[in-house]
């Protein structure tokens, strides 16, 4: 049995486990456990294990809030990464740099912004300025990391201000706030895109634009567009270490925190049996050192055994030809526990599907691993660009989902590229390979490292051909 097929066989048996404990429908007599019921380990190990799948994205964003709940100002952590307090956003500039290590799989195609939200306090502000027909999108999350607003070209948003609200607030909207959008849980986030081409020019020219890209509190609001130079913003040192993305999970504490996201996070209609349970157990840990200690355990397996092989695209999604794979839900995972936690693990922050649809890729046509000790073309016959009405990228990553710095800073290639090379019969290939190619070709080259990689296509703005599954992407051929 392969590795993607041990992945998936021990979560349909962890989902299996949890359907003989979990009752049917909520508020049913007897759905409550019996406070002080003596529990088997093997219950204690088959509830925390499914509470570890299922709460790893929602604690993850919980333990990123935490982070930056402290920061003064809007800033750069490291001097690279955009971070705010709470209730605000950071923009960058420019493309984001691969020393970046704070979320797997960035995008070099456009100029990012993030912030946390805590609308528990007060519903916040976002600006949207007149951005003069370039592709933009603000991807709004929850705590589950499911998208509850749209904002964006493709929603032909005008430009002006806009509220996100929690769940419980009972306001009223001010004049001038265009829509509001409402969260279901006060935990969120914020991450605008603005897409920007790979010149000089167009990169100064966005700068304006990217000024009054701004998020703050409703009692900050007066009506009037406000402006921020980017530019002028302080860096912050970071604590980020190594080549993997920051671990925003730690197993032996995650049972510590996992209280205070269930508190946070109100359940979805008819997950009221599944919260129960789970508190039950964090109720008899709290109580009895070993049940504690068994929970621990169970995090450190738990992580091992069922997130870490996710992080690998060839072990989740829907297969497609080519050995490609595909997500149909980005945003939108709802009771998809399985795909929200193979996402978050693997490159959260994900638009929703008719905003970008993803395409994954960690294998050739004939199913070896991507290598950089190979080398390999990716060709579009003419007509069989990604259809879209933004813009598509194919972006390389190492082994770690992050950029291989290369001299020529070259991390993807599409739309924003404008001296690709079509061949003759109007066909383009691009050459994917740790050597340069012969020099014609190297417009078309983007630069693997010496070690195991995998490939990432973005079609932003998707027509209903991406969507519909008539478009896949074109094989990754390795050359002899």
């Amino acid at each position: 049995m392969n590795s993607r097929s041990r992945g998936c066989v021990s979560v349909i048996s962890l989902f299996t486990t949890l359907a003989m404990w979990l009752p049917a429908r909520a508020g049913t007599p007897g759905d409550e456990s019996v406070a002080g019921t003596h529990m088997s380990e093997a219950y204690v190990r088959a509830v925390g294990r499914f509470a570890y799948f299922w709460a790893w994205p929602m604690t993850n964003l919980h333990n990123r809030r935490a982070a930056f709940k402290d920061i003064a100002e809007p800033g750069l952590l490291g001097g690279i990464v955009p971070v705010a307090p709470s209730n605000q956003l950071a923009m960058l500039r420019d493309y984001i740099e691969p020393q970046e290590r704070l979320v797997a799989c960035p995008n070099q195609d456009v100029v990012y912004g993030f912030g946390i939200l805590s609308l528990e306090a007060e519903p916040v502000v976002i600006q949207v300025p007149d951005f003069k027909g370039r592709f933009w999108v603000y991807q709004i999350g929850d705590q589950r990391t499911d998208g509850f607003a749209s904002l964006g070209a493709i929603y032909a948003s005008k430009p002006g201000f806009y509220l996100l609200a929690g769940p419980n607030w009972k306001g009223a909207s001010p004049k001038g706030i265009a829509k509001v959008f409402r969260s279901p849980t006060n935990l969120g986030y914020v991450a605008p895109r603005v897409f920007v081409s790979d010149d000089a020019a167009d990169k100064q020219a966005v700068q304006p634009m990217i000024n009054q890209i701004l998020a703050y509190p409703l009692s900050r609001y007066d009506g009037r567009m406000k402006t921020k130079d980017w530019a002028q913003v302080p860096k912050f040192p970071s604590a980020s270490q190594g080549e993997e993305e920051t671990k925003w999970v730690v197993p032996e504490k995650f049972f510590d925190v996992l209280p205070q996201v269930l508190d946070e996070l109100p359940p979805l209609r008819g997950e009221e049996s599944l919260y129960a349970n789970v508190r039950a157990v964090l109720d008899a840990a709290g109580k009895e050192p070993k049940v504690k200690e068994i929970l621990k355990q169970t995090a450190i397996d738990a992580d091992e055994e069922l997130v870490a092989p996710l992080f690998q695209f060839r072990n989740y999604g829907v297969p497609l030809s080519n050995n490609w794979t595909t997500i149909n839900n980005g945003a939108a995972f709802g009771f998809d526990y399985f795909t929200r936690t193979a996402v978050a693990k693997s490159n959260i922050f994900v638009n929703k599907n008719g905003e970008t649809k993803y395409f994954y890729q960690d294998l050739d046509s004939s199913g070896e691993r991507l290598t950089g000790y190979e080398r390999y073309t990716v060709t579009f016959a003419k007509g069989q660009l990604p259809p879209v009405k933004g813009f598509w990228s194919l972006t390389l990553y190492n082994e770690h989902h992050f950029f291989a710095p290369n001299e020529l800073k070259r991390y993807s290639l599409g739309t924003k590229n404008k001296a690709l090379q079509y061949n003759a019969d109007g066909s383009l290939t691009l050459y994917v390979q740790a050597e340069p190619p012969a020099e014609e070709k190297r417009s078309n080259w983007l630069p693997a490292p010496e070690s195991d990689f995998s490939l990432y296509l973005r079609a932003y703005w998707p027509q209903t051909s991406i969507t519909n599954g008539t478009w896949t992407p074109p094989a990754v051929v390795r050359l002899e």
